[in-house]
Formats: structure tokens, C-alpha cells, sequence
């Protein structure tokens, strides 16, 4: 049986608690500044003309800023340039970000709309290493909440000992290889990744 409609699905359910709805706010309160400059990592979701995205997000802790209790910068690090999320804001600028702190079982969302900044200043505050991003996330907040720990305390994912050995695990290079038909040759891709890595990493 599919479910269909939002009586259903909230029969299905039964009503949130007053603790589910209170924890939610317009703005970013003193505990969640908190939250997220603890966090070195999240999760960028984004909707454009061809469907969704969610890409991650990393740096030292705090590396999205709180600009104030209704803005939050978040810079755009090196990567593929792909800019898939960034190609999808200049469409629709709404935005949902979820932060996770290691060793922590709660995670932090904030929804928003979010603005590109190429402003030369702005930039350079968040230069590393003399390298500046190129661009700059400026996200107005609309909602911020805490997620409870179960998620993550059903996936055990902090617990060292569930670590999966990396190379049980197809590598970069054999994906490549693999998804265009050898025309990427996996093995040398693998032997550079490590150098440009560390090369690019700003």
C-alpha cells in the first residue's frame, strides 16, 4: 500500500511532541552558534532544473561562520568544479544544510536561501594558507533545529571499531576506470590522488 495523502501519512504517525516543535526557531540562538562552530562538516542540499544535489562540506570547526543570529557564510573550497550546488542556487536559492560534530550523537539543520558572494573582502576572510575561496555562501536563515541522537546511534558511525578498511572498497581510480570504460586509467589516478590531495587542498 502506497501512502498517498498527508492524512495517511499523519495516521501513520500520530502527532509530534511539544519537544520535536519547540526546538525549532527562526534563528540561530546562542546554543545553536554553539553547534555549528563545533562542527567541521556538513551536508549542502540544493534543488535545480535537473533534480537535487547534496554535496559535502568540510573544514576546521566553525568553518561556516555566523555572521549574526540570521546569517550564516559558508566558503566554497576547492573542488571539482563541477559547482553543481552552486549551479543550483543561481536557480533556486533555497537551501538545507545538516552539521555533524564528531563523537556526537545530535546534528544540527538549518534551512535558508542562499546568495553567492564574490566580494574581494569577504574572500579574503576566509583565506587559508594566503588562498582565499572563490566564492562565498551567504545564507539567510529561516529555520534551525537539532535532530535526536538515534540516527547516528543506530549506525554506530563514531565507533572506531566499525571503521571500514578503505581498501576493502573499490578506489577512486577503479570507479573511474570502470565508469569510463578504461578511457581513465584508474591505476595512475589512484598513484597521483594522494600529491594532489594535499597539493589542492586550498
Amino acid at each position: 500500500m502506497l501512502v498517498t495523502t498527508l492524512e495517511d501519512l499523519e495516521a501513520l504517525y500520530g502527532p509530534s511532541s511539544d519537544a520535536a516543535r519547540v526546538k525549532e526557531t527562526d534563528r540561530i540562538v546562542p546554543e545553536y552558534r554553539v553547534l555549528i562552530e563545533a562542527s567541521p562538516f556538513l551536508a549542502l542540499a540544493t534543488r535545480g532544473p535537473d533534480g537535487l544535489d547534496c554535496s559535502p562540506r568540510g573544514d576546521g570547526p566553525g568553518f561556516a561562520r555566523v555572521a549574526d543570529d540570521r546569517t550564516l557564510l559558508l566558503p566554497d573550497r576547492r573542488g571539482n568544479n563541477r559547482i553543481d550546488s552552486l549551479r543550483n542556487i543561481l536557480h533556486d536559492p533555497r537551501v538545507a544544510l545538516l552539521f555533524l560534530i564528531p563523537g556526537v550523537g545530535e546534528t544540527l539543520r538549518v534551512n535558508g536561501r542562499a546568495a553567492i558572494s564574490a566580494d574581494a573582502s569577504l574572500l579574503e576572510s576566509f583565506a587559508v594558507d594566503g588562498k582565499p575561496p572563490r566564492t562565498v555562501l551567504v545564507i539567510r536563515v529561516e529555520a534551525v533545529f537539532f535532530q535526536c541522537s538515534r540516527a547516528i546511534v543506530r549506525s554506530d558511525l563514531w565507533n572506531p571499531e566499525r571503521h571500514v578498511a578503505r581498501s576493502s572498497l573499490p578506489s577512486a581510480g577503479q570507479i573511474l576506470a570502470a565508469c569510463s570504460r578504461n578511457r581513465i586509467d584508474g591505476s595512475d589516478y589512484d598513484r597521483a590522488l594522494p600529491e594532489r590531495v594535499r597539493a589542492t587542498l586550498y
